[in-house]
């Protein structure tokens, strides 16, 4: 017995060391990537192109910061960044709720596979037609359509976590509510939805996301006053040669907020999803 209860502590630091080591394998490819970036964007020409590689700077310069702002409208870009993804997100979520709600509650699977195949549809799909769309109606240059492009990949996603979530809801408290003299909206809006807030706040997370990250909506539809943040990272190739250290500058800004936002907020995407699966099961 008390051979037993020695080796429990060792299976279980056994255990802790291998999740850690898996985990450390999933995570270290891309902090590398990250502290690379971050690198070259500190460092001069010189030192990007030498070889062997320098990987701390020596010492650190914020030239490529500048010659992003010098380049580039950067705050211009950043407020239709800003404009556009708090409108795809807000936009999405008004509809990607109730949606979810009611085909949840219908057991609607065809459209939620609908949905799923709108999802994972890539978004060059829908550029052409939306392109000519646009450019008939005389809205291309503007921030129209990128804002309504961002929807295609906003209100899918934003949808699809709501069913997951509605799903899991208990049934009882809404028939409780309707047999209380309760209307449908009301039973949604009043005890659903208090319920759903973990999956909005991943809703709204992962929708903003998405939406910021976008580049290739905005390279194509956009004009020289609309362009959001991740054109700017674009604006740093050149004919001649590649500037790593802009480059690098770029990306880290336009990845920045994103990141900060998931670093703040990752305990409630991991609670959202977690609560999420283990009620959808």
């Amino acid at each position: 017995m008390n051979g037993t209860m020695r080796a429990r502590p060792w299976k279980r630091r056994l255990e802790n060391l291998g999740f850690g080591l898996a985990v450390l394998a999933l995570v270290s490819p891309a902090a590398l990537v990250f502290l690379w970036m971050l690198s070259l964007s500190l460092k001069n020409e010189v030192d990007n192109t030498a070889f062997p590689p320098v990987f701390i700077p020596s010492p650190p310069t914020l030239d490529n910061f500048r010659a992003v702002f010098e380049r580039n409208d950067f705050l211009l870009q950043a407020w239709n960044s800003i404009v556009v993804s708090f409108g795809a997100t807000g936009i999405a979520l008004l509809v990607g709720i109730p949606a979810g709600y009611g085909i949840a509650k219908m057991r609607a699977t065809k459209a939620a596979v609908l949905i799923l195949i709108a999802r994972i549809t890539p978004g060059l799909s829908y550029l052409i037609p939306l392109f000519l769309l646009f450019q008939w109606i005389g809205l291309t240059g503007t921030i129209w359509p990128i804002l309504i492009t961002h929807l295609v990949l906003t209100v899918p996603i934003a949808v699809w976590v709501m069913i997951g979530f509605f799903e899991g809801l208990p049934g009882e408290l809404e028939e409780a509510a309707l047999v209380d003299g309760a209307t449908i909206w009301q039973a949604f809006r009043h005890v659903a939805l208090p319920l759903a807030r973990p999956g909005i706040t991943v809703a709204t997370i992962l929708a903003f996301i998405f939406s910021w990250n976008n580049f290739i909506f905005a390279m194509v539809l956009a004009g020289r006053e609309t362009r959001t943040l991740p054109v700017a990272v674009n604006n740093m190739l050149t004919f001649e040669q590649i500037s790593w250290g802009p480059l690098s500058a770029a990306a880290l800004l336009v990845t920045a907020p994103v990141l900060v936002l998931t670093l703040v907020a990752q305990k409630q995407i991991v609670a959202g999803l977690t609560q999420g699966g283990v009620k959808g099961g």
